[in-house]
C-alpha cells in the first residue's frame, strides 16, 4: 500500500517570541537544512534498486522528513510550552477504576485485538536480544506470559482475540524466530515493524547513514508514538477493522500488570470513548512519568522532556499532579483510521540527544504513543489500581516479580493474599546487581518478602537460601568488603555493614 505525505511548511507566520530579523534568519537556516535533508534522503532511497524495497523505504523517509520539519520549524519559532495554562486534570477527565461496574459478559472481547509494544532491547539489563526474551518468572519470559494470558483468555470465552507484536528492527528477527514456538497454541500471533528513522549528525543537520544498507547503530525506532503510521502503513489497520476488531489494547511488553480488563473494556464501549489512557497514583519512584493535564480545556499528556527547567520541580510534585501514564491504551481501530487519513497526527517531538562510541554527537526524534489523546473524541483517564502496572526496567524490579509477593495464576502475576499493605516494597539494589546474571548469581533463592517495606543492597553482597526480610533492611559491604547473608536468616528492621563471610564446611 502506498503512502505518502505532505511535508510540514517551514517557517509559517504565526505569533513569536523572537525579534522578526532573528526569525528571518533562522527560518531562512530551517529551510536551507530541510532542503539539504530532503536532497541526502533521495540519494538514499536512489541506491535500492528493487521497486517495492524502495517504495517501502521512501514511505519511512517521508515519515521521517515530516518529523524533522516540523522539529526545525518548532526550533525556529522557540514554542514553548504555556506553563500557566498547564492544570491538573478534571473529575470528568479522569475516571476513577473503582466506580466501574463489574462486568462479566464477555460479548466486546469479539472486538479486541491486543498490541505490545516489543522494540525495545534488555541491554540495561545486560541482555543480548528483545527484552521481551528475558526470564521473569518460572522459567518463562515476559512473551510466554503474555501469550499465556492471551491463550487462556481465548480458551475461557471462546474467543478470538489476535495477539500483536510491534517490533523494531532491533527485535524483529530474533522475535519472529521466538514466536514460532506458539505455532499450536491458540492464539493468532501477528508481527509488524514500526519504522526505521535515520540518525542526525547534530552539527551538520544531515542523516548519519549514507547507505540504506549502513550499520544498524546508524539508525533508530522512533519511538512508540511510530505506532500509529506503522499499523496503517503495513495494511495491519484496515485487515483488523475488515475483521471486525473495533478496540486495541496497547501495552508495554514488560508491564506485567498490563492484563485484559473487561471492566474497562466495557467502560469504553459505553462511554463511546475513541482513546482511554489508564493512569495511576504517582508515588516517589514516579516523579519522571508522563502524565495527564488540562491543557486550556483540552486533555494531554505532558512528558518530563517537554517541561520547561525551571518548572520542573513542579512536574515532579505529587501535590500538582497525582497521577501517571502507565502506557496502558485503550484505542478505538476506527478513529485511528480516521485521524490517519485525514493526515491529523501531530504528536509532540521527544528530542533525545545521544552520542555515539565513536563520539559522534547526534539526535533522535521521538514521539510517545499516549500523546495521541488530544486527537479523539471523549478521551480520558481511568485511575487504576497500582497492581496493573508493573513494569520490569531493572534487576530490582525483576527482584519483585520473581518474590513470594506474587504468584503466577494462567500467565497472570496475582499479589499474595497474605501481604498485608496495599503498596509494594520498595526495592534499590546495588551495580553489583544491574546484570541479569550477576543477580542469579547473588541469591541462592529470591528471600520471602511479604512483610518488608524497603530494602537496599550495595556493594558485594550474596544471599543464601530461604532468607526472610522483613520491615526496613539495609545491606552496605564497602569497596573491598563481602556480606554473606547466611541461608535461613531473618532480617527485621535492620543495618548489616561491614564484613561477613560464611563459610560451608
Amino acid at each position: 500500500m502506498s503512502f505518502a505525505r505532505k511535508p510540514s511548511a517551514v517557517g509559517n507566520d504565526r505569533h513569536h517570541p523572537h525579534t522578526l530579523s532573528t526569525l528571518d534568519f533562522q527560518g531562512a537556516s530551517s529551510a536551507a537544512a530541510a532542503k539539504a535533508m530532503k536532497s541526502e534522503l533521495a540519494k538514499l532511497g536512489s541506491q535500492i534498486q528493487d521497486e517495492e524495497e524502495r517504495k517501502y523505504f521512501s514511505q519511512e523517509m517521508d515519515g521521517f522528513y515530516m518529523l524533522f520539519t516540523r522539529y526545525l520549524d518548532e526550533k525556529t519559532k522557540g514554542k514553548k510550552l504555556e506553563w500557566e495554562k498547564i492544570q491538573t486534570p478534571s473529575s470528568e477527565q479522569i475516571v476513577p477504576y473503582s466506580s466501574m461496574p463489574e462486568v462479566t459478559a464477555t460479548a466486546d472481547l469479539e472486538k479486541l485485538a491486543v498490541l505490545k509494544l516489543n522494540g525495545g532491547l534488555g541491554t540495561t539489563m545486560g541482555c543480548v536480544g528483545p527484552k521481551s526474551a528475558i526470564e521473569v518468572r518460572d522459567g518463562m519470559t515476559f512473551l510466554d506470559l503474555s501469550v499465556r494470558q492471551i491463550e487462556y483468555l481465548n480458551k475461557k470465552n471462546d474467543v478470538s482475540v489476535p495477539f500483536i507484536l510491534m517490533n523494531s528492527f532491533n527485535t524483529d528477527d530474533d522475535t519472529k524466530r521466538i514466536v514460532q514456538k506458539y505455532a499450536s497454541h491458540n492464539v493468532d500471533i501477528i508481527t509488524f515493524n514500526q519504522s526505521r528513522h535515520p540518525r542526525i549528525n547534530k552539527e551538520s543537520m544531515l542523516p548519519v547513514p549514507r547507505s540504506p544498507a549502513s550499520p544498524i547503530e546508524q539508525w533508530y525506532p522512533p519511538g512508540h508514538g511510530d505506532l500509529y503510521e506503522s499499523i496503517y502503513n503495513s495494511g495491519l489497520l484496515d485487515q483488523l477493522i475488515s475483521q471486525g476488531k473495533e478496540y486495541l489494547f496497547v501495552s508495554n511488553v514488560d508491564n506485567l500488570g498490563a492484563t485484559v480488563d473487561l471492566n474497562i473494556l466495557h467502560h469504553m464501549v459505553e462511554s463511546d470513548a475513541e482513546f482511554l489512557m489508564e493512569v495511576t497514583d504517582k508515588t516517589k519512584a514516579d516523579i519522571k512519568g508522563g502524565t495527564l493535564v488540562d491543557d486550556d480545556g483540552h486533555i494531554r499528556l505532558l512528558e518530563i522532556a517537554q517541561v520547561p527547567d525551571e518548572h520542573v520541580e513542579d512536574f515532579k510534585s505529587v501535590k500538582k499532579f497525582k497521577i501517571f501514564n502507565t502506557n496502558n491504551l485503550w484505542i478505538n481501530l476506527k478513529a485511528i483510521k480516521r485521524v490517519m487519513d485525514e493526515e491529523a497526527m501531530d504528536l509532540e517531538i521527544i528530542v533525545n540527544n545521544k552520542t555515539t562510541p565513536q563520539g559522534e554527537k547526534v539526535i533522535q526524534l521521538e514521539t510517545a504513543v499516549g500523546a495521541a489523546i488530544k486527537h479523539f473524541k471523549n478521551a480520558h483517564g481511568v485511575n487504576v489500581p497500582r497492581t496493573r502496572f508493573l513494569p520490569v526496567k531493572s534487576t530490582s524490579d525483576l527482584f519483585l516479580v520473581t518474590s513470594n509477593l506474587y504468584s503466577l495464576v494462567h500467565g497472570r502475576l496475582i499479589v499474595n493474599p497474605d501481604r498485608m499493605f496495599s503498596n509494594v516494597p520498595l526495592i534499590k539494589l546495588g551495580d553489583h546487581f544491574k546484570k541479569v546474571n550477576d543477580f542469579l548469581t547473588r541469591f541462592k533463592t529470591i528471600p520471602k518478602i511479604l512483610e518488608l517495606d524497603h530494602l537496599t543492597v550495595t556493594g558485594d553482597v550474596c544471599f543464601g537460601s530461604k532468607v526472610e526480610l522483613r520491615g526496613t533492611v539495609i545491606i552496605v559491604a564497602n569497596h573491598g568488603e563481602h556480606i554473606d547473608i547466611p541461608s535461613g536468616t531473618i532480617l527485621e528492621n535492620k543495618v548489616v555493614t561491614g564484613c561477613l563471610r560464611i563459610l560451608d564446611h
